[in-house]
């Protein structure tokens, strides 16, 4: 059943007390669930859905896809585990399920991992990969050094935090150079720093150069725009400038320094202000 994993959109083909049941490519028809109705749909009438199969494994049709597609990665909480593998929410009744083959190693219940969407071919039902190495690319040939890339944050490790970037490459962010709270399923804006040879990329969530300093100017600028003072000065500790502005010391004294040289702000001995 091609439809299986993906938003397809099907004709309903007749109603029943369960819900209307759609037309497959093949012929078949799938039930989309009388919940999941929207209202005055007719006969006929062309819907979006997203296939998959339940508890019982007959094919059924959503109108709420899940986090991620079939062929897609996509970070997913553990609920449940036993010992033929565990069972991830990825936001449908039924939960997607990864066998133990295709873990990476012990999992724990309530903890985040990053999860693609396969087909088992033996049973045709859709289950969950761990093993994300499998199906990650290491020509990065692509990739320039300051490009700006959507990263999805998935592990954690002493380094800093890895990263998937359009659903192929691996990337790393620094834990020494983060200064904003991040957390496991969260999408940042990221530059690539360094083009790696073992296939990785090595991140920033600011941009290098003059251009990093303009971003952070912008941000005090606008914090000013709000509070007018701002009780941060060159003798503030790194801690406090983290706290209030999510950036270091450095970032912070290099764009205080170009909002001076515009005359925007006034340096004082307890902080800064806007002109």
């Amino acid at each position: 059943m091609k439809e299986l994993g993906r938003i397809n959109s099907l004709l309903i083909n007749r109603f029943t007390a369960n819900g209307a049941y759609l037309a497959l490519h093949d012929g078949g028809e799938v039930l989309l669930p009388k919940s999941y109705l929207p209202e005055d749909i007719e006969t006929g009438t062309e819907i979006d859905v997203f296939v998959y199969t339940d508890s019982e494994d007959r094919p059924v049709a959503v109108t709420t896809p899940p986090v991620a597609l079939l062929d897609e990665f996509a970070v997913m909480e553990a609920k449940e585990i036993t010992r033929f593998g565990a069972f991830m929410d990825w936001g449908l009744m039924k939960d997607l399920f990864v066998p133990k083959s295709e873990m990476r190693g012990d999992m724990v219940v309530g903890e985040k991992y990053l999860i693609r969407v396969s087909i088992d071919f033996k049973t045709n039902r859709l289950i969950g990969v761990n093993k994300y190495d499998d199906f990650l690319e290491e020509d990065t040939r692509g990739f320039e050094e300051g490009q700006e890339v959507e990263a999805l944050i998935f592990a954690q490790s002493d380094l800093g935090y890895k990263a998937l970037i359009e659903q192929a490459f691996e990337g790393l962010i620094y834990r020494n150079e983060v200064f904003e709270s991040i957390e496991l399923g969260q999408k940042v804006r990221a530059f690539v720093k360094k083009k790696r040879d073992d296939g990785k990329l090595d991140l920033s969530l600011t941009p290098s150069g003059r251009e990093k300093y303009e971003e952070g100017a912008e941000k005090i600028l606008a914090l000013l725009k709000v509070k007018k003072f701002l009780p941060l000065h060159d003798k503030s500790s790194p801690e406090s400038i983290k706290e209030l502005l999510g950036m270091s010391k450095k970032h912070f004294k290099q764009s205080i320094g170009q909002l001076y040289s515009a005359k925007l702000i006034n340096i004082r001995q307890d902080g800064i202000e806007l002109l």
